[in-house]
């Protein structure tokens, strides 16, 4: 497989990078970010696991990049995704990574928001001849396939001159990820959570003549943590999607891209089980969230008094250095790359870096 360019990955890029992924058998965390502190820690987990990665922004996580003070919540969404893939294209080839740059969960009301940043993408791309985002994803799960794919078809047209890749989601993906969806969803036995072979056949047919696109097809898999049996997660619905497309095509193993949703607290097995399947991409918020929190936690604890005065009354000495917020915000970001560690491991991607 040639190498490619460190930096963040797109167009016929991005198509090999994932063609690695599926025929090696692995994929790429793709982890939810809000600030430089988490895709720095990214970054960071990226070149020390010798991995390409995928960072992502969900609406809230794009706004709250922007910053609290914006009063106008759509521009914030707008201009923190925008910010935030300036400051990958800027950093990411310096650590060495390619990074797949993505929008996460974008459902009907969200339309807009993605229109606008595919307007800054045009621009983008005007003025540097690359995209801003590598690919963006519409959710339209909830609604009927009708309106999602001709929803995704219409965006697809407008991404494709772009060199851009969409991301449809077919079933539901259970529980809530930054004010989509519900934890009303989760339930072993609820068939929402389940994306017939079907339907992903159907969404294939109408959307591989305009443009690279990839699938997030529900096997049971949520968003979040739950306690055991709650979810179900069933793989082998993948596995008959892509013999369903393969066949009627006549076209080689897994050719679809699959995307694995609700990666976090999922089981081992089931996710070594899935990359057998075509998933090139298994997204982790909730544990990177926790990871970051826990670490943070730890070094408040261990140092309270530092978090409570500016001298410490017991031993008279002053206390700036540890309520520094670059030392504790280091300590969430360690606790980001040592998470990520065990998902690429989990992942098999260690060591597979086609930027290298």
């Amino acid at each position: 497989m040639g190498k490619l360019k460190p930096g963040v990955i797109f167009g016929e890029d991005y198509k090999t990078l994932i063609e690695a992924c599926r025929t090696g058998k692995y994929a790429l965390p793709a982890v939810n970010v809000v600030g430089t502190d988490s895709i720095n820690a990214v970054l960071e987990a990226a070149a020390a696991n010798n991995t390409d990665i995928i960072i992502q922004l969900s609406n809230g996580g794009a706004q709250f990049y922007a910053g609290k003070g914006i009063k106008d919540s759509f521009q914030a969404k707008v201009l923190g995704a925008v910010s935030a893939a300036q400051h990958v294209h800027l950093l990411a080839e310096h650590y060495g990574v390619g990074v797949v740059l993505h929008t996460d969960h974008a459902d009907k009301s969200l339309i807009p928001w993605l229109e606008e940043l595919i307007k800054h993408g045009e621009e983008f791309y005007k003025a540097h001849g690359k995209p801003l985002f590598t690919s963006h994803m519409l959710d339209l799960s909830a609604e009927d396939i009708e309106f999602n794919l001709s929803e995704s078809e219409r965006l697809l047209k407008m991404m494709a001159p772009l060199e851009m890749s969409l991301e449809i989601e077919l079933g539901v993906t259970g529980g809530e990820e930054d004010g989509i969806g519900s934890d009303e969803d989760i339930g072993a036995d609820n068939p929402k959570l389940y994306t017939q072979p079907e339907d992903v056949l159907q969404a294939y047919d109408r959307l591989n003549p305009l443009g690279h696109f990839s699938v997030a097809a529900s096997f049971g898999n949520v968003h979040g943590v739950y306690k055991p049996g709650n979810v179900k997660l069933r793989p082998e619905i993948l596995r008959e999607s892509q013999k369903l497309v393969s066949e009627t095509h006549n076209l080689g193993e897994n050719p679809l891209a699959l995307v694995f949703h609700g990666g976090s607290g999922s089981e081992k097995s089931k996710i070594t089980e899935s990359l057998n399947y075509g998933v090139f991409k298994m997204n982790i918020d909730t544990d990177t969230q926790f990871a970051f929190s826990e670490k943070v936690g730890a070094y408040v604890e261990a140092n309270a008094n530092a978090f409570k005065y500016q001298i410490d009354p017991e031993s008279g000495a002053p206390t700036k250095k540890l309520y520094d917020p670059r030392k504790w915000l280091r300590e969430g970001e360690l606790g980001i790359i040592e998470r990520l560690k065990e998902a690429c491991e989990d992942l098999n991607c260690v060591g597979k870096s086609l930027c290298k």
